[in-house]
């Protein structure tokens, strides 16, 4: 447990890093089929930083499942920064897109429009019950940022409980909230107030548990509450997208019942995992517990507009007299068109059932692979969100981010595409329409370099 002056592990980031002997290495092997020259007006250009800056490649198109860079070269994207639930360049999005633009391409804040009207409408439907109000932002993190003004408003409060490791956006109002360093250190002072917890995890837990779940992870939030006290929000993913860390079954309806009895509202981002990609519409719903607020992002924009929601109970609606979500592009019809045209896609092809069916066969495929490869520690997984964690021993999990960095490139040099989170977790998110030929061409891409790896 922690509070907002501690910092975490600085070698524990949300994906791989710009400066590394293997980063070096693919772009040797790879200087005469990039395109360098953009490469390097790109490093002129834009201020460099960590995960971003300088970039591994260049693009020039994307569709479905595949990316394309500017050699030529395609990649099946099981990365996609989670925007990707409906694949690149869905027909239906870009239509919608296109006729929205023709029409009405901008609506100035102080007026409202039909696309906007519908799509609140729409995610108040489908919301779990409860969630009926709602404000747009232009990105996650700045929903996130509305997320917490809510509950400040609404309680009274300012104080916030999270988890370490976690991440909730680059803002420096939502990297208060995590506990990435690469977000964190630096920056000079934080939000204050702003509290830290070990995670829950069914494997792999954190406070000694071992075989049998004895829910410590929740007892230890409870006593939290009760210590801090005053706690505005607890804010945390439902799921653990980059770790992929599910929490024990009986675990947020325990979390929820400790913060109803000390007033503070549940916060849930889904912004990486909501819209189908555990098996159901909303990650809420697939651990059971409807949070206080909801915040969705990144896929909601069809991987074409930047577009994001706060969804939250009516009884938060208690501040008109004060500006929470007043941003430019707060009511855009342009992303609005977009995100109705991806909840269709969503809806209409079941994505969501979709999701449970090919993550469960991932896992199949990947947990008997484990059984063959020492390097595997674990395979976990909820839907098309599947983590495949790297060891340099079994019995004891030790992390083996080397190992982990040499697949990434490697997979990479054959056409696969994914993240690494926390130094040694394969996160593999393909895009919720992949074909199945697409899974089991990037799934023996994968068993072939973990066995090669492996036996190195």
């Amino acid at each position: 447990m922690s509070n907002h002056n501690s910092t975490p592990s600085p070698d524990v980031t949300e994906g791989d890093v710009n400066v590394s002997a293997a980063r070096t290495r693919w772009h040797a092997d790879r200087a005469a089929h990039s395109d360098t020259a953009l490469l390097e007006r790109d490093l002129a250009a834009f201020f460099r930083q960590s995960l971003s800056t300088p970039c591994l490649g260049a693009l020039r198109s994307a569709h479905g499942s595949r990316i394309e860079d500017t050699s030529g070269r395609t990649y099946l994207d099981f990365h996609g920064n989670n925007v990707h639930h409906v694949g690149y360049g869905h027909p239906k999005v870009v239509e919608a897109v296109s006729r929205q633009l023709t029409s009405l391409p901008f609506c100035p804040r102080r007026f409202t429009n039909e696309p906007a009207v519908v799509l609140a409408e729409r995610l108040s439907h489908l919301a779990p019950p409860g969630l009926s109000k709602v404000l747009f932002a232009p990105g996650g993190a700045t929903a996130i940022g509305i997320a917490l003004k809510i509950a400040r408003l609404a309680t009274g409060r300012y104080k916030t409980l999270a988890f370490t490791d976690s991440f909730h956006g680059a803002s420096l109002e939502a990297s208060s909230l995590g506990g990435e360093s690469l977000f964190r250190e630096g920056f000079g002072p934080l939000l204050p107030g702003a509290y830290l917890i070990d995670p829950p995890a069914i494997s792999g837990c954190r406070y000694g548990c071992g075989g049998r779940c004895t829910q410590r992870c929740a007892e230890a939030v409870e006593q939290m509450l009760d210590r801090i006290g005053d706690v505005a929000a607890l804010i945390a993913e439902p799921i653990r997208c980059t770790t992929v860390l599910v929490p024990p079954r009986d675990y947020w309806p325990r979390i929820k019942d400790a913060c109803s009895k000390n007033g503070t509202l549940l916060i849930f981002d889904e912004i990486p995992t909501g819209l189908g990609r555990t098996g159901d519409l909303f990650a809420s719903q697939t651990v059971g517990v409807t949070p206080d607020i909801l915040v969705l992002g990144k896929a909601l924009g069809g991987a074409v507009m930047p577009a994001a929601a706060v969804l939250a109970r009516p009884e938060l609606d208690v501040a008109p007299h004060k500006s929470i979500g007043h941003y430019t592009h707060e009511k855009s019809p342009v992303a609005a068109a977009a995100a109705l045209a991806t909840l269709d896609i969503i809806l209409g092809e079941n994505l969501p059932a979709r999701a449970r069916d090919l993550g469960a066969y991932m896992l199949t495929r990947l947990r008997t692979l484990a059984g063959r490869v020492p390097i595997i520690g674990e395979v976990r997984g909820v839907g098309l969100l599947i983590g495949v964690e790297v060891v340099k021993d079994t019995r004891t999990r030790t992390p083996n981010p080397t190992a982990a960095e040499a697949i990434l490139y490697r997979c990479l040099a054959d056409g696969l595409s994914f993240k690494v989170s926390a130094g040694h977790v394969l996160t593999l998110t393909p895009p919720l329409t992949i074909e199945r030929a697409d899974l089991d061409r990037a799934l023996d891409i994968l068993e072939h370099h973990l066995l090669l790896v492996n036996g190195s």
